[in-house]
């Protein structure tokens, strides 16, 4: 069934000019006497309300063109804005992209305090005519990924070859694994939210991709202790895993990013996400690069065109 429902544009009829008053047939018109079509005999293209939500996985931070005057640290070139363009041959496209770089499920129906202002909260921008909404959120939720890439970063020098971050959460009750039920039912009241604010609109679940390798690993790029890598990864699965099951109790749409992202993790030789010291202007560290979002775009689209 196609993802998105759009009325087709309705064409316009010819109008039948009579000619003279004698009210005899006028004579055909030559080639040259013939109007010349105008912008008004081409159908208009359907349009197209697009919203997306989000996190910096959403927004993109650092890859250009970078939007920092709200704090969102938004880009021109994520996935939403991809989407957009790609989508402009068919659609004459409206684009309110409210993803934000430090958003967690309560910055969908709350204030975000980011910047030197709260932003307003995300499902602000969704209404009835609104057609596409894209969601890929939760990894903040509870200071997750902040403790993934900040702490366990951290706690890598203590014990290289050890796993000090993995021990550290075990100590405290194992939040990290606690806390995933938790997300994933926030998510579920977030994806009923957007069907109530925008009936019509048909909603999209994008996933995380992978930011740790499954086998092996790359110190300069992802400093972690030797053991703490497959911790890494369990977590970064556990975040995508939540978003899966929440659009699966929804049934709603979801796009697998995991899956699709698999030999691109930031040791990678073509990576998605950047390092520590990776691509330098392509995205901040831990973040998504330009190639992942290309991607990322393009399985979203598959989506949208099915």
């Amino acid at each position: 069934m196609p993802v998105l429902r759009l009325l087709l544009p309705v064409t316009l009829a010819a109008t039948l000019v009579l000619g003279g008053c004698s009210g005899g047939a006028s004579e055909p018109r030559t080639e040259q006497e013939r109007p010349s079509p105008t912008e008004a005999d081409t159908p208009a293209q359907p349009s197209l309300s697009y919203v997306a939500l989000g996190d910096s996985f959403t927004a993109a931070p650092g890859i250009p063109e970078t939007d920092g005057s709200d704090g969102c640290l938004r880009s021109s070139g994520n996935y939403p804005s991809l989407v957009a363009e790609r989508l402009e041959g068919d659609y004459d496209v409206d684009l309110a992209d409210r993803s934000c770089s430090g958003a967690d499920t309560s910055s969908l129906a709350g204030k975000q305090a980011i910047g030197r202002e709260p932003r307003p909260p995300q499902l602000d921008a969704l209404d009835r005519d609104t057609d596409l909404v894209t969601l890929s959120i939760g990894g903040n939720d509870f200071g997750v990924f902040l403790q993934l890439v900040g702490g366990c970063v951290s706690l890598s020098t203590e014990d290289p070859d050890g796993s000090p971050c993995r021990d550290a959460a075990q100590g405290q009750g194992d939040l990290l694994a606690e806390t995933q039920s938790q997300i994933q039912g926030r998510l579920v009241r977030a994806i009923e939210e957007v069907g109530r604010r925008a009936p019509r609109a048909d909603l999209l679940v994008v996933g995380y991709p992978q930011l740790a390798p499954a086998e092996g690993e790359c110190p300069g790029l992802l400093p972690l202790a030797s053991g703490d890598v497959p911790f890494a990864r369990g977590v970064n699965k556990g975040l995508t895993d939540n978003l899966a099951r929440a659009a699966s109790r929804t049934d709603t749409t979801y796009v697998d990013v995991w899956r699709a992202s698999e030999g691109h993790d930031i040791c990678a030789d073509e990576p998605w996400v950047n390092g520590q010291t990776g691509v330098q202007g392509g995205a901040i560290p831990f973040h998504p690069l330009p190639a992942g979002q290309d991607a990322i775009a393009d399985l979203v689209l598959a989506e949208v065109e099915k």
